[in-house]
């Protein structure tokens, strides 16, 4: 595994993250809990720290499976979940980050993660009411409690983030990027320039389209919200001449799609750790397999190359 800081926090983090929304069973089809288990464990095996979650995955099931399957290990690892979404008993979900309920989501997640800090606490969406400065002085005072240690913010683009006072002393920042997904790139660069912060990055797989495993016959599961997204459909073949060549690289380098897009990601300059999801032991397997190598200089400028092409003609 390869590593990298926490911004300035003085914490190591793999340069890999575990991304848990499916191991919640909700959004990318069912999954068995002793599935999700064995995938957490192996990612620890595989030398991964850094455990990305969020209190609505799954509602809250996530959060609970992490806490199983790293029970006596939680402290030796950097666990990150996220609020500012509540849900219903219906499953309704609603952007909120009152003051009132940023307590009581954190007391929510830390009951499930069965732990009395959370390692990286991050405002998952912001709801657009809640003013972002009380937002942020509210995060320093779990902190100063110890409920929290360090402090992040979940797609907030940096125009944003620099109307907090004090927000130098946020941690992180979580963005949505990959190859074929560029509209983050200013601002995943500004934020590594401010001081101490670290860039975190999902959907680097384009919900596995990169993969190279889906065509436009695919089918998925029930609650599997691919099966039913227009634009999930629709990048199926607005993103096909990418796929190829992505899967032409894999035979060259002797990997497969998943850690070519992954790698390409990694060695982008203003990337600090790239959060995969994953289901299953060899998915861990497989996107662990993305560190130790590096793309050429010609190969890497290519595929730059194709996915700006190809955001320029959308």
């Amino acid at each position: 595994m390869e590593y990298t800081k926490l911004g300035d926090a003085g914490v190591i983090i793999s340069v890999v993250g575990f991304g848990g929304w499916a191991i919640g069973g909700h959004g990318y089809g069912a999954v068995e809990d002793p599935q999700s288990i064995a995938a957490i464990r192996r990612a620890l095996d595989s030398g991964i720290t850094l455990f990305d979650t969020a209190d609505v995955y799954g509602f809250g099931h996530s959060e609970e499976i992490l806490a199983r399957a790293l029970e006596g290990r939680i402290k030796d690892v950097i666990v990150a979940t996220k609020f500012g979404v509540r849900w219903d008993e219906s499953g309704r979900t609603i952007k909120d980050c009152s003051i009132g309920y940023i307590r009581k989501a954190l007391e929510g997640s830390l009951r499930r993660l069965r732990t009395d800090c959370i390692p990286l606490y991050q405002l998952h969406w912001h709801d657009g009411v809640t003013p972002l400065p009380a937002v942020f002085e509210t995060l320093l005072r779990l902190q100063e409690e110890g409920k929290i240690r360090y402090i992040g913010c979940s797609n907030l683009p940096i125009s944003d983030f620099r109307r907090i006072p004090g927000s130098g002393k946020m941690d992180s920042a979580q963005l949505p990027f990959s190859l074929v997904f560029r509209q983050t790139t200013r601002d995943l660069a500004d934020y590594q320039g401010q001081q101490g912060i670290a860039t975190l990055v999902y959907g680097v797989l384009a919900r596995g389209l990169l993969s190279g495993k889906y065509g436009q016959a695919s089918r998925f599961g029930e609650r599997d919200t691919r099966e039913t997204d227009p634009e999930f459909r629709k990048n199926l073949v607005r993103y096909a001449g990418i796929v190829e060549n992505v899967i032409k690289m894999a035979t060259k380098y002797r990997r497969t799609p998943s850690q070519v897009a992954i790698r390409w990601v990694l060695e982008q300059p203003s990337v600090s750790c790239a959060l995969v999801g994953v289901k299953t032991e060899e998915q861990v397997s497989e996107n662990a397999g993305a560190v130790g190598w590096r793309l050429e200089k010609e190969d890497r400028e290519y595929l730059d190359f194709l996915g700006r092409a190809n955001e320029a003609g959308q």
